[in-house]
């Protein structure tokens, strides 16, 4: 049995799950509300605020697919209940990032200013002009935006210009060495 599939998904209160036909799974919560169609051979059974997905035969297909299921039902659960954040910081001289209404403008040293549109389900912040904060229900829709935006200036190695994720770690080159006669 996989560890993960097999593991129960506890429902916290507030949350309302519900499985349609051909496992259409919605989830409502205070945050939000997510639905996903997932597998249909994989079984998902709700038991009061216990959810259980288990798998139909033992074959590779279903073996895989279990452990996705349940980790893609559990985090539709927690996104609803409580956000999914992703926080980049800017480097560089005279770089840095603005919300002007619902876009987020960007100073990244082009001849131009970068605009990024924010989209439905994801909401962008700018706490100070070297940091912003994207957050939102879909652990995918917030990492691949993320990445999107990290994607306009992503970091150099030598003086670590450009934006990165905060808990990313840059490995730095060394520069050149003047020709010495």
């Amino acid at each position: 049995m996989s560890r993960i599939g097999r593991m129960p998904i506890t429902v916290p209160a507030g949350v309302e799950v519900t499985v349609a036909e051909g496992n259409v799974v919605t989830v409502k919560g205070p945050k939000g509300t997510l639905t996903k169609q997932l597998h249909p051979t994989m079984m998902i059974e709700q038991e009061g605020n216990t959810i259980h997905v288990k798998r139909p035969d033992e074959t590779k297909e279903s073996k895989s697919l279990h452990g996705l299921t349940r980790t893609l039902l559990n985090n539709m659960i927690t996104g609803v209940h409580e956000v999914y954040k992703k926080e980049l910081e800017i480097n560089g001289v005279g770089y840095r990032a603005a919300k002007e209404g619902s876009n987020l403008v960007m100073n990244l040293g082009y001849s131009h200013q970068v605009i990024v549109p924010e989209i439905e389900g994801i909401s962008i912040e700018v706490p100070s002009a070297n940091r912003i904060v994207i957050s939102g229900c879909d652990k995918q829709m917030v990492g691949q935006f993320a990445a999107e935006v990290r994607e306009k200036r992503p970091p150099e190695p030598y003086k670590g210009k450009g934006i990165k994720y905060v808990d990313e770690v840059i490995r730095r080159k060394v520069g050149k060495t003047g020709a010495k006669k």
